[in-house]
């Protein structure tokens, strides 16, 4: 088995067919077909069901799939890492749900940039699952997430949370009962507090599952929203956004969870963590 193998069966899996498949690795099909049934001889299995309507796995690709996605990641961070050009030690993989990059994801990198020019950087920005499946899977270093991740060896910190606060494009204005409220999802315990604190109050017509949206739409359009505090902050101070201090607030826990085995290595790590979140604790 090589990693050429392994690149060509997720190619077939990724496109649905060996024709396809072939177009992106752009190889003839005979050699898809060729390195597919070396794979396939290589483990006394049957990996792909060729039918004219495409390609779809078998139950021995299904558990395949899960290892070959890993060990291809493991395998590309090994070259990028063993490429590294003179003046780098070492690659710093973070991953970083989207809503957690400004203001928080920007100061980790911003204290790698300027503390530690010896770390290569690598920024990968996705859903909680995708986060959590990249740092099991060993394609990211460092995560950002709004759920603690440890499945495998990771060292978890809770850094101080999101502060939710309720602001408007408008000065005045109802705060229970606003026509232009947009809800933005922000967890189950945002969820459950956010239900009980307005009981009495009407659904929201627009929602978003992201602050950035949530942010974006209400610059665009007008109205008010629970954003966090770190995210809002600027705009508070320019005056294009106005906090309604008479509204409750809310938090929303942040983790950052590291593997183990990179945080060993890493000599920066508790000065940044010092420098991004004095008040953190290990969980």
């Amino acid at each position: 088995m090589n990693d050429t193998e392994l690149r060509t069966f997720l190619a077939i899996v990724e496109t649905g067919s060996l024709v396809r498949a072939s177009k992106v690795l752009n190889v003839t099909q005979s050699t898809v077909t060729a390195r597919l049934k070396a794979l396939e001889s290589e483990l006394g299995q049957t990996l792909i069901n060729r039918q004219k309507s495409g390609a779809t796995l078998t139950p021995a690709g299904v558990r395949l799939r899960r290892y070959a996605t890993t060990i291809n990641d493991l395998w590309r961070q090994a070259r990028q890492e063993t490429a590294l050009p003179d003046g780098f030690s070492s690659v710093c993989n973070i991953a970083c749900e989207p809503d957690l990059w400004p203001g928080l994801g920007e100061r980790l990198f911003g204290f790698l940039r300027r503390h530690s020019p010896e770390v290569a950087i690598s920024v990968w920005l996705g859903s909680g699952s995708e986060v959590a499946e990249w740092l099991t899977s060993g394609k990211s270093d460092l995560a950002l997430s709004y759920q603690p991740h440890r499945q495998g060896r990771q060292t978890v910190l809770e850094l101080p949370p999101d502060r939710l606060v309720l602001v408007s494009t408008r000065s005045v204005g109802p705060i229970r009962f606003d026509p232009a409220y947009v809800f933005v999802e922000a967890g189950e315990e945002f969820g459950r507090d956010h239900a009980a604190a307005y009981a009495d109050a009407d659904t929201a017509r627009i929602s978003f599952n992201s602050a950035g949206l949530g942010l974006e739409h209400l610059l665009r359009f007008g109205g008010s929203a629970y954003l966090p505090h770190r995210l809002v902050g600027e705009l508070l101070g320019a005056g294009r956004l106005h906090l309604r201090p008479d509204a409750p607030e809310f938090n929303r826990r942040i983790y950052l969870s590291a593997n183990e085995t990179a945080l060993r290595a890493w000599s920066w790590f508790d000065a940044c963590m010092t420098d991004l979140a004095p008040n953190r604790h290990k969980v």
